[in-house]
């Protein structure tokens, strides 16, 4: 892949959650068109990471990390905005699990990858946990400062807790010999 084709991916991997959420829900502008520097970082943050990509794979726990956080915070972000718009629940957890998986979705089907989301890991999972603690203070008007820290807490522990015991959503075999 080229370095124009990397960049690409970063700025889908990291903006595509949230353009797909918004054109869903009907709410424009889209982030990245409105604030341009959206597109910029991303892209930035992907040129960065050709350029330091022979050791980038030495950094795997910091990786994970600073994925499961990406994961939290865009699925907090996207609650918010579906509950600025006035969504029901289901439409406000939905909408940060969109935000927070879709991206990451998007890039792999590019890359002919079988995406994260649709193997046995939890990663949505989590999403849907995080943004179901997370849009709780909503509903129950309860401290919305305290309420993001906990959901945070809360988010990261579980992926990172997922990640490192293997937990693993059941997996769904069908060989067509069940007859």
């Amino acid at each position: 892949m080229d370095w124009l084709g990397v960049c690409f991916l970063g700025c889908i991997t990291a903006l595509g959650g949230g353009t797909l959420r918004d054109l869903l829900l009907g709410h424009y502008p889209l982030a990245w068109v409105q604030n341009p520097f959206y597109l910029a970082l991303t892209g930035g943050a992907a040129f960065v990471t050709i350029l330091i990509a022979r050791v980038v794979h030495r950094l795997y726990v910091a990786f994970i990390v600073l994925d499961t956080i990406g994961l939290v915070v865009f699925t907090m972000i996207g609650c918010d905005v579906a509950w600025q718009m006035n969504a029901s629940l289901p439409i406000v957890i939905v909408s940060g699990m969109v935000t927070g998986c879709a991206g990451g979705v998007l890039r792999d089907v590019l890359c002919n990858d079988v995406p994260l989301l649709f193997r046995s890991e939890l990663y949505a999972s989590v999403s849907v946990v995080t943004g179901l603690f997370y849009a709780t203070a909503f509903g129950l008007h309860l401290n919305q400062e305290l309420w993001t820290l906990l959901t945070f807490v809360l988010g990261i522990s579980f992926r990172l807790l997922a990640v490192r015991y293997k937990w693993e959503m059941p997996k769904f075999v069908f060989t067509g010999d069940e007859r």
